[in-house]
């Protein structure tokens, strides 16, 4: 992640005992390679927070699929509350299973609609950096890829989650956006351009609206709402993408953004893209920000055909703390870790294979990092 980017408006403060600041972290595990993924990242914060004088108070709450195949929902009841109020912020690992599924069909153990709609996480910030010594299927120089891809995470397609209209004949999913939701999150991306150093091609900051109000009325609304944010942030430029356009374009030319603005599912969908051309999305740290609460995770799912083998890349989970602290305005604890990994693949201690995968699998990849915190 790079270090300027990450900033938002809604960093807690973390409690003192003595002379060194405590941490209150919730712990979601997981399923799949999860538990595998969180160790690791929860061996390099135990590395830095030697280093800089930090107590982690960690607490694990049960989510995901195991949660919800024992108990009929993925959380335990109460658990929001809790997440909502006793913790500093949340940090978790992949959820779901393939084979845990709702009476309807949908995946029975995920938590990305309970968690971003019960926390009020609305803008779910993707960063995407190629860095020195990771190879990647198209041809651009590492720096030449360095942006922000921010998500609108509690509205558009996905708020139909598991209300969806189906007959035996049709199925019909609504896409809805509100002003405020629109307002809120195109406020979070044009903050997170102030504080960049602009695109990598040109050195400007940017805020690149990605719709489709071409052809969608909710999508020109999206737009609109964008365009009428725009003058508070004089110091950022306004640019625009048809999402199709902007799927070609973060494949060919991606040296020309800075901070990417989505609806949730284009969002979702561009995310995957971006991280095919920044090695994968073992690469991809990201965090889900609300007014009053953040929860940090990869975005990648459980890969459970590899879990319990050791082979997972758990650079994305490691970065995500990195983005957890920064949130909690411990930048220079954020910035070790992140030059930590950096350098391990910058001399060539880490290797991704072909299959995304880390040669020494998941444990060399901590190893690396921990050694050079």
């Amino acid at each position: 992640m790079s270090g300027d980017a990450l900033e938002d408006s809604t960093s807690s403060s973390t409690a003192r005992t003595g002379g060194a600041s405590t941490i209150r972290i919730a712990l979601i595990r997981g399923d799949g390679i999860g538990p595998e993924l969180m160790d690791s990242a929860l061996e390099v914060l135990h590395a830095v927070a030697n280093s800089f004088d930090l107590v982690l108070a960690l607490t694990d709450e049960q989510g995901g699929a195991a949660t919800y195949a024992e108990h009929g929902e993925p959380l335990l009841p109460g658990a929001l509350d809790r997440l909502r109020s006793d913790y500093d912020a949340i940090l978790k690992a992949p959820v779901g299973l393939p084979g845990v599924r709702r009476p309807d069909g949908t995946e029975g153990g995920l938590l990305g609609g309970v968690l971003r709609t019960g926390l009020q996480t609305y803008a779910n910030i993707r960063p995407m950096r190629l860095l020195h010594g990771v190879r990647t299927p198209v041809k651009h120089a590492p720096g030449s890829i360095d942006y922000v891809l921010v998500r609108e995470n509690t509205e558009g397609l996905y708020l139909s989650r598991g209300i969806g209209i189906v007959t035996e004949s049709a199925a019909c999913d609504q896409l809805l956006v509100t002003r405020d939701g629109c307002e809120r999150v195109a406020r979070a991306a044009f903050r997170i351009a102030q504080q960049r150093s602009g695109a990598p091609l040109d050195g400007v900051r940017r805020v690149t609206c990605v719709d489709k109000s071409n052809v969608l009325r909710t999508f020109a609304f999206f737009r609109a709402v964008v365009e009428s944010v725009a003058p508070e942030f004089p110091d950022v430029e306004l640019d625009y993408r048809y999402a199709d356009a902007a799927a070609h374009d973060l494949v060919a030319d991606p040296g020309r953004f800075d901070v990417v603005l989505t609806e949730n599912f284009l969002g979702d969908v561009l995310s995957d893209l971006g991280a095919a051309t920044v090695g994968g999305l073992g690469m991809c740290g990201s965090g889900n920000i609300g007014d009053r609460a953040a929860y940090f995770e990869p975005i990648h799912g459980t890969a459970p055909a590899i879990a319990g083998q050791g082979l997972a890349n758990p650079t994305s989970q490691i970065l995500s703390a990195a983005y957890l602290l920064r949130h909690l305005g411990l930048e220079e604890p954020a910035r070790r870790i992140e030059g930590a990994v950096e350098n391990a693949y910058a001399d060539g201690e880490i290797v991704l294979l072909p299959s995304g995968q880390p040669k020494g699998g998941t444990r060399s990849v901590t190893a690396a990092v921990v050694k050079r915190i």
